[in-house]
C-alpha cells in the first residue's frame, strides 16, 4: 500500500501459509516490517516465510502454531518475539468455513468453527496483548488486527455458523479494544470484513452452495455474490491485505475498536 511505512515494526501473521494470510504476510512484508508467519501446514509456511526473506531481505520467520491451543500460542508468541526482537502487530487470520445448511449441520462442524474461528480469536487476544503491554514481553504497545468477514453482516445462505463466529470475532475486537485502554495496555485492536476473495476458501464456498442446491452453479453463486455488491467485482487478496497494512501503521494510530468492512459495499 503507497506511502505506508513498517519499517522497524515486527507482526506475527496466524494461517500465513496460504490466501488472504499468505497476502497479509506479504503486504506487511513489503511495507518494511518483519514478519513470522504461523500456520498448521509447515512446508507451505516455511516456503513464504522464504520468499519473504528473499524478496524484502532477511529476518523473517514461521512458527508451527495451533490456534486453538493455549500453549502453542504461548509457544507462537515467544518464538515470534525472539525471531523478530520484539512484536507489535499480531493479525489473527486462521479461520476456517464449513459450508452447510442449518438442519444439516453437525455438532462436529460447529465446534470446529468455535475452535478455530472462536477460541483461535479469543487465545489470539489473550497473548497477544499479554506480550505487547508494557510489562510483557515485547512490552512496547502495538496493534492487532482480527479478520472477521462480511458474512458478519449479511444473511447468506449456508454459512450460518461462520456467520455468527465472524459475528464473535467482531464484539471480542471491541471488548479486546476497550480493555486494553482503559488498563493502558498502549494497543489498539481493531478487524477487517472481508468480502468474497477468489481464494480456495472462497471458490470452496462457491462450490459448496451449489452442491447445497441454493444456486445453480458455482458461477451462479459468485454472480449472486457480485450482484449484491456495488463496486460490482470480487475482493482481491490485496485489497484486504492494504487494510491491514492501513490498520497496523501508524496513519492508523486513534483508530480502535472498529470493524473495518473492505468489501465493496455487500454488507452495507
Amino acid at each position: 500500500m503507497g506511502g505506508l511505512d513498517l519499517s522497524g515494526r515486527k507482526a506475527l501473521v496466524t494461517g500465513g501459509a496460504q490466501g488472504l494470510g499468505e497476502g497479509m504476510a506479504k503486504a506487511l512484508a513489503a511495507a518494511g516490517a518483519k514478519v513470522v508467519v504461523s500456520d498448521l501446514q509447515k512446508d507451505a509456511g516455511e516456503a513464504v516465510a522464504d520468499a519473504l526473506d528473499s524478496e524484502y531481505g532477511g529476518g523473517n520467520g514461521f512458527v508451527a502454531h495451533d490456534v486453538t491451543d493455549d500453549g502453542s500460542w504461548e509457544n507462537a508468541v515467544v518464538a515470534a518475539n525472539d525471531i523478530l526482537g520484539g512484536l507489535d502487530i499480531l493479525v489473527n487470520n486462521a479461520g476456517v468455513e464449513i459450508t452447510s445448511l442449518l438442519t444439516e449441520v453437525t455438532a462436529d462442524q460447529i465446534r470446529k468453527m468455535l475452535d478455530v474461528n472462536v477460541l483461535g480469536t479469543t487465545l489470539g487476544l489473550k497473548w497477544g496483548l499479554r506480550t505487547m503491554r508494557p510489562e510483557g514481553l515485547a512490552g512496547q504497545g502495538g496493534a492487532i488486527i482480527n479478520i472477521a468477514s462480511v458474512a458478519a453482516t449479511i444473511a447468506f445462505p449456508g454459512i450460518a455458523v461462520y456467520s455468527a463466529t465472524k459475528s464473535a470475532v467482531d464484539r471480542l475486537t471491541r471488548v479486546a479494544a476497550m480493555e486494553s485502554g482503559k488498563l493502558g495496555y498502549g494497543v489498539r485492536v481493531n478487524c477487517v470484513y472481508p468480502g468474497l476473495v477468489p481464494t480456495a476458501m472462497g471458490a470452496g464456498l462457491a462450490n459448496d452452495v451449489a452442491e447445497l442446491g441454493l444456486f445453480e452453479s458455482p458461477e451462479a453463486a459468485v454472480g449472486a455474490v457480485i450482484g449484491l455488491t456495488p463496486a460490482g467485482r470480487l475482493g482481491e487478496v490485496t485489497d484486504m491485505a492494504d487494510a491491514v497494512v492501513f490498520l497496523a501503521s501508524n496513519e492508523a494510530r486513534f483508530i480502535t475498536g472498529i470493524g473495518l468492512p473492505v468489501d465493496g459495499g455487500m454488507g452495507m
